[in-house]
């Protein structure tokens, strides 16, 4: 009995560990994100640069994190909940990583639009409050995996219309520019990359919330409409 106490305070001991590099990990993908957005707009080139170098870290983290789960599901043969934890971790840390991939994105983006000298002013007003709008849905996320809270996990779903919304205008902004200027399409094609990386994020947190509800309530809710997630997540 005591043996069998012992083992189960350790698995929860690993699990627990586990969680904690997901939150580490979406810590550092948050901070890459703002730091890539605050370069943008700042003409930051050597922050852009630090930005594209530390991407490694993230790829480091997740291989990490993903032979951790692999020895968990090897050694402890999870079931049921716990199963459910794992595979939720492997699915949200392939999520962050891609979400990092988009903060490198920005950041290379940001060092052809500071080395030319663009004849129209980037849009960068729309470009941070969509940048906002998909921090606070990683955010929303990382909250909802750390508490397992399924009503931060159906704002976030909710919050994805607004961002898909963001990328629209500024794409109807930037087409608006390139027709009555072609010598701006240059610029205007670099800031789309970054709107739609910028889309891109919202789409992957918005994954990582749909993953909680799933670990919570045992139910794939994705590619279902946000009404029928809501009320799952009511039920």
């Amino acid at each position: 009995m005591v043996s069998t106490e012992h083992t189960s305070k350790q698995f929860d001991a690993e699990l627990e560990a586990v969680r904690a590099r997901v939150l580490q990990m979406g810590g550092l993908v948050e901070s890459q994100i703002r730091l890539a957005i605050e370069a943008l707009v700042s003409g930051d080139v050597p922050l852009m640069n630090r930005i594209i170098n530390d991407d490694h870290r993230v790829n480091a983290m997740e291989v990490e994190i993903d032979e951790s789960c692999n020895q968990i599901i090897a050694r402890r043969q999870p079931a049921a909940g716990d199963l459910r934890m794992v595979m939720t971790v492997i699915k949200t840390i392939t999520d962050l990583e891609r979400i990092g991939d988009e903060a490198e994105k920005i950041a290379r983006m940001g060092k052809l639009l500071a080395q030319r000298n663009s004849l129209i002013l980037p849009r960068y007003t729309e470009i941070k409050h969509a940048a906002e709008l998909a921090l606070d849905m990683l955010r929303k996320s990382l909250d909802a995996f750390a508490r397992l809270d399924l009503a931060y996990a159906a704002q976030v779903v909710r919050q994805d219309e607004l961002v898909d919304e963001e990328f629209r205008t500024i794409m109807r902004y930037l087409i608006t520019f390139m027709m009555e200027d072609p010598r701006t399409i240059s610029t205007a094609l670099e800031i789309l990359f970054v709107a739609k990386a910028i889309e891109r994020i919202g789409d992957h947190a918005k994954n990582m919330s749909e993953y909680v509800v799933y670990m919570v309530k045992g139910k794939d809710v994705r590619h279902v409409t946000v009404e029928e997630i809501e009320r799952e997540v009511l039920e």
